[in-house]
């Protein structure tokens, strides 16, 4: 008894249709949880912690743009929150404060753009008092995060430090090499584009 042309056919499809969606999901999740995310977001106020769905352990804190990538900063670089944005470290400054405001994100979906980004570049980053805060950006390296040495947190100046995961095009994850992007605040907050 052979196996038809058309059965073989029809099941190399359905493995491959599942294969395509386990790979999807993670792009899937974070695009939808992004609206849930910024609809929460418009909702916050200063001292607000409005979780963007009922049994969320995170909730937003600042939105970032550069380009044409407009984000929600999440509290909390865990697991959890990093799966639908990027996370503002737990003990580092809130963006708009004074000190090193520490964001971690994922290489393969809302940090993937950071490869691109070039010294002397403008972010903007908005606080929950709706006013926003310009950052340049400063320098662009790759630490190993297995050494003693790293982000100085004891700044004296408002620092934003975007922090993610390196090489960009990895197939092995948790590797040690980190792909940072440091920036320091502007004196004059003027919006370079739209907001």
């Amino acid at each position: 008894m052979g196996v038809s042309k058309r059965a073989v056919s029809a099941a190399l499809l359905i493995v491959a249709l599942g294969c395509w969606t386990a790979g999807s999901w993670i792009h899937i999740k974070a695009e939808l949880a992004q609206y849930l995310i910024k609809r929460s977001w418009a909702r916050t106020a200063p001292g607000d912690s409005k979780a963007p769905w009922p049994w969320a352990d995170t909730w937003p804190v600042a939105r970032m743009t550069y380009e044409k990538h407009d984000l929600i900063i999440l509290e909390g670089a865990h697991g959890s929150a990093l799966a639908f944005g990027p996370g503002l470290v737990s003990g580092t400054a809130s963006p708009g404060e004074v000190g090193v405001s520490v964001v971690a994100g994922h290489r393969d979906t809302h940090f993937e753009f950071l490869r691109d980004v070039k010294k002397g570049e403008h972010f903007q980053v908005q606080t929950a008092d709706a006013r926003w805060h310009t950052y340049v950006v400063k320098d662009v390296e790759i630490m190993n995060s297995d050494e003693r040495s790293g982000i100085a947190l004891s700044a004296e100046k408002e620092q934003l430090v975007l922090v993610t995961c390196y090489p960009f095009d990895a197939v092995v994850v948790g590797g040690p090499l980190r792909y940072v992007v440091s920036l320091d605040r502007l004196a004059q907050d003027q919006p370079v584009w739209g907001g």
